[in-house]
C-alpha cells in the first residue's frame, strides 16, 4: 500500500515537473504600439491570429500606448534604463531620432538572413528609409501615402473620367488647375483637403517638391538651399492658388475635410490612405450617394513622387540587459511572420511593404489599394533628420507657414524663407 501511494506520488510529481517545463519552454515577447482606431483593431487581430498559431511555442504579450511623441518619449526613457519591449512598432521617419538617442538596436544582415529577410522583397526607397548611416534599424510593414479620392459621377459629368474608372488629363499643374476649375461649379468644390492642418499640407507640399526633385535637407544638414528654395516656392505657390481660385476652402479642419467629400460637395480629396476604410465603411452601409475611386497623386512637375512614411517593426537598445541570440531570432522571426500575413493589415489602406504579398494576386484584387500600388515605387520618404518626421519640428513648421502662405495670409516665398530660418536655427 505504501509502495503504491510513493509510486503515484513520484509519477505525479513527474507529471508536475513536466508541465512546468512545457509552460517555462513557452517564450514571451513583449510588443509596445502606438495603433488606435482601425489600424488598432486590425493589429490586435493579426497578434491574435499570431498567438494561436504559436500556441505551444510564444505568445505576443502587447501594450498599444499614445500616439506621436509620448511614445517615442517612453521607448527612449525605457530604453535607457533596459525596461523597453522586445520588439514595437515604429514610424521609419522617427528612426534618425531614435538612432540619435540611443534607443533603437541594429539589427545586423547575419540576423536579417537567419530571419529570411531580404531587402529585396522590399521598395528600394522603403528598404532605405529603415536604415541610418547605411544600418538597418527597422523592418517596414507597409507604406502609407497621401492619395487622391475621387467622385466618378462628378468627374464623368465633366468628361474628367476614362473608361477604366479613373481620372484622365490631370497630369502637369495647368491640366490639374483647370480640372479644380471645371469641377467647382453649383455649389461643389473641385478639391477639399484639410488646409487648417500641417501636417496634411506638408505631406501635399513634399510631393510636389519631390516631384521637382528638390530637397527639403540637403546632405549637409540644411534646409531648402539654393534652387531648393525656388522649388519649394513654386510646390507653395500652387498650392496658394487652389485657394486663392476657389477651388479649395481655407483654414479646414480635418473632420470637415473628409465630410466635404463625403457629401458630394467636393470632387476631388487628397488625405491619407489610412481614410480607406471610411469610405468603405460608407459605401457599405450606402450612405455614400456616389462611386467613388483613389489612386496615386497626380504627377504636377517632372516625374511622380509622393509623400509616405512607413510602420515599421524595430527592437530598442535596452542598456544593460543583454539580450540573447536566440531571443532576437524568435523577435526577427515573428517581424517576417506578420509582413508575411500583411494582406490583413492593407484593409486599412496600406500598401503591404512585403513586396510578394503587394505583387501577389489577393492585393491585386484588393480595391482601390491596387490601384494606388504604383506608388510604392516613387514613395518620397522624410528628410533623414532627427527633426523631421511625424510629430517633429518639421510638422511644426508646416503648421506654422504652410497654413498662412495657402490660406493667402503669407506671401509663399516669405512662407519658405521663414520655415528655412525656423528649422535651420534648430540644427546642433
Amino acid at each position: 500500500m505504501i509502495k503504491s501511494i510513493l509510486k503515484k506520488a513520484l509519477v505525479t510529481t513527474a507529471l508536475l515537473t513536466v508541465a512546468t517545463f512545457s509552460a517555462q519552454a513557452k517564450d514571451t515577447i513583449v510588443w509596445w504600439d502606438f495603433l488606435g482606431g482601425g489600424d488598432g483593431v486590425r493589429m490586435k487581430a493579426m497578434i491574435d491570429e499570431f498567438n494561436k498559431e504559436h500556441a505551444d511555442t510564444v505568445e505576443i504579450q502587447a501594450t498599444t500606448l499614445d500616439w506621436g511623441t509620448p511614445f517615442y518619449t517612453k521607448v527612449q526613457t525605457s530604453a535607457a534604463i533596459g525596461e523597453g519591449p522586445d520588439m514595437m512598432t515604429y514610424h521609419l521617419s522617427r528612426l534618425p531620432l531614435g538612432v540619435s538617442s540611443g534607443a533603437l538596436s541594429e539589427i545586423t544582415p547575419e540576423e536579417l538572413a537567419a530571419a529570411g529577410i531580404k531587402g529585396t522583397d522590399y521598395a528600394a526607397t522603403n528598404w532605405k528609409a529603415a536604415q541610418v548611416g547605411g544600418k538597418q534599424y527597422a523592418v517596414p510593414l507597409d507604406i502609407h501615402s497621401i492619395v487622391l479620392y475621387y467622385n466618378k459621377d462628378l468627374l464623368k459629368a465633366a468628361g474628367l473620367l476614362g473608361d477604366d474608372g479613373k481620372p484622365k488629363g490631370l497630369d502637369g499643374a495647368a491640366n490639374w488647375d483647370a480640372a479644380l476649375a471645371k469641377l467647382t461649379a453649383n455649389g461643389v468644390q473641385g478639391l477639399s483637403t484639410a488646409t487648417a492642418d500641417g501636417a496634411t499640407l506638408w505631406r501635399i507640399f513634399y510631393s510636389l517638391l519631390n516631384q521637382q526633385d528638390g530637397q527639403f535637407m540637403t546632405a549637409d544638414n540644411k534646409f531648402l538651399d539654393g534652387a531648393n528654395l525656388d522649388k519649394a516656392v513654386k510646390a507653395t505657390t500652387e498650392m496658394a492658388s487652389w485657394v486663392k481660385n476657389g477651388w479649395l476652402a481655407p483654414q479646414t479642419e480635418y473632420p470637415a475635410s473628409i465630410a466635404l467629400f463625403t457629401s458630394g460637395k467636393a470632387a476631388f480629396h487628397i488625405n491619407g490612405v489610412w481614410e480607406v476604410p471610411t469610405m468603405v465603411d460608407l459605401a457599405k452601409n450606402k450612405k455614400l450617394g456616389f462611386e467613388w475611386g483613389a489612386v496615386q497623386l497626380p504627377t504636377f512637375y517632372d516625374h511622380p513622387a509622393t509623400w509616405a512614411d512607413s510602420h515599421s517593426f524595430a527592437i530598442p537598445n535596452n542598456k544593460g540587459k543583454e539580450v540573447p541570440a536566440a531571443k532576437r531570432k524568435l523577435v526577427l522571426d515573428t517581424i517576417a511572420w506578420f509582413d508575411k500575413h500583411s494582406l490583413e493589415w492593407a484593409g486599412g489602406g496600406h500598401l503591404p511593404a512585403f513586396s510578394p504579398v503587394r505583387e501577389g494576386a489577393d492585393f491585386k484584387a484588393l480595391k482601390p489599394n491596387s490601384d494606388y500600388s504604383t506608388l510604392a515605387a516613387t514613395a518620397a520618404f522624410d528628410p533623414v533628420s532627427v527633426l523631421a518626421g511625424v510629430a517633429s519640428p518639421v510638422y511644426d513648421a508646416a503648421g506654422n507657414f504652410l497654413i498662412p502662405a495657402v490660406s493667402g495670409d503669407l506671401a509663399p516665398k516669405d512662407a519658405m524663407d521663414q520655415m528655412r530660418d525656423d528649422l535651420q536655427g534648430q540644427v546642433q
